[in-house]
């Protein structure tokens, strides 16, 4: 039996894109039912005009319920409000103040139910010089310090995926949470994030490697000596890495796999400090001795000696592998999108992530029916106000 520990908790999501859609994707998947605010006609803008056709949309909402209504409207407005004492949570995402300006800020709401918890998202926080910037997740990886991080010193390099979005989701998904724990005795919270403070959980290390390296900014290469880790290309052209950190266990046992026990002996590399020190030197050698075995037989070496490794994975490997599949970390969605489940496990099974994405207000009328009569609800659809699919 899947378990939902966030069955019967409501979350009214005004948001979009990936960082506030993947944060309630997250709790829909742990049981909440989440209703989904979008605008009438075409929706939110990641559906890409393809309805629940886009795979972007589909990996961030499926499981969710579509509400397409105009909050440019008062009546629109009248109707989200007459909403929010059903709901556990707002969660939005919208630029800093939007929401507020519409009339449906934290006071408002919180005033409409006192426990409700209020989750806002910005891109660096409602206050201070970058408060009103638009932000996307190339400004979040920028401002946060990541791309210098994952770029060599003097040259900057976008990343292959959306780092900041991503762990702002997970951030709002663990505020949000916290908020719910502990309401029964604070009561409602305004729960606050941005894009900016979510990265900071990423450069954690990093700040410690700029105290330690008195000052010095680090960059992509900066941290390798320490963590005495590699990235090698075997001689059927399939790249390996390997960690070693500071254990001397594991050098011993990279030195079995390679049949190099002199290196043990060779005053450069006797001790972590002496190969931190002499680093590169230590790659030099190591990468040529992986060019010379496939990886197949490296596999069996490193496993034998019970030395940290890993194939470098592309994202197909990873849904292919046998321990992906073993963890269930995905599972088939429309047009074939594979998606992602939650990173936990409760007594042994992870939960799945329910329905298919909606269709742009494919739910309009029930929702909008938990709290006006029908004549009403097709007054609004008449007027604009509402949408509801065909």
């Amino acid at each position: 039996m899947q378990h939902t520990p966030l069955h019967g908790i409501r979350v009214l999501e005004v948001g979009g894109y990936i960082s506030v859609p993947y944060a309630s994707s997250l709790l829909c998947a742990l049981g909440a039912e989440v209703v989904k605010v979008e605008k009438p006609g075409t929706g939110e803008d990641f559906r890409r005009r393809r309805n629940d056709r886009s795979a972007y949309f589909v990996q961030y909402n499926a499981g969710k319920r579509s509400l397409a209504v105009d909050l440019k409207r008062p009546e629109g407005v009248d109707l989200v409000k007459a909403l929010v004492p059903r709901f556990d949570v707002v969660l939005e995402n919208l630029r800093a103040g939007k929401l507020t300006a519409l009339g449906l800020g934290p006071d408002v709401c919180r005033a409409l139910r006192p426990d409700l918890v209020y989750a806002s998202v910005t891109g660096f926080g409602n206050g201070g010089p970058l408060a009103g910037r638009p932000a996307y997740d190339t400004m979040g990886q920028s401002f946060g310090g990541l791309y210098s991080l994952l770029g060599d010193a003097g040259s900057p390099q976008l990343s292959g995926t959306v780092l900041a979005d991503l762990i702002t989701g997970v951030s709002t998904a663990t505020g949000v949470l916290a908020a719910l724990v502990g309401r029964n005795s604070t009561g409602g919270q305004h729960v606050e994030t941005s894009v900016m403070e979510a990265v900071s959980t990423l450069t954690a290390d990093a700040v410690g490697q700029y105290a330690e390296d008195g000052g010095r900014d680090p960059s992509r290469r900066s941290r390798h000596p320490q963590a005495q880790n590699f990235c090698l290309r075997t001689a059927c052209g399939q790249d390996i890495t390997v960690h070693l950190s500071s254990s001397q266990k594991f050098w011993r046992g990279l030195l079995a796999a390679m049949d190099r026990a002199d290196l043990g002996e060779d005053p450069r590399f006797a001790t972590y400090p002496d190969r931190e020190r002499n680093y590169p030197e230590l790659v030099d050698l190591v990468s040529a001795e992986f060019r010379a075995r496939p990886a197949a037989e490296w596999e069996k070496r490193l496993t034998d000696a019970d030395v940290p490794f890993a194939p470098v994975l592309t994202v197909s490997g990873v849904l292919d592998h046998p321990q992906t599949r073993w963890l269930e970390l995905y599972e088939p969605g429309a047009d074939g999108v594979a998606l992602l489940r939650p990173p936990w496990r409760f007594d042994g099974t992870r939960p799945g992530r329910g329905d298919p994405a909606p269709r742009v207000g494919r739910h309009t009328r029930e929702i909008a029916g938990e709290v006006y009569d029908a004549a009403r609800v097709e007054e609004l659809l008449a007027a604009g106000v509402l949408f509801a699919e065909p």
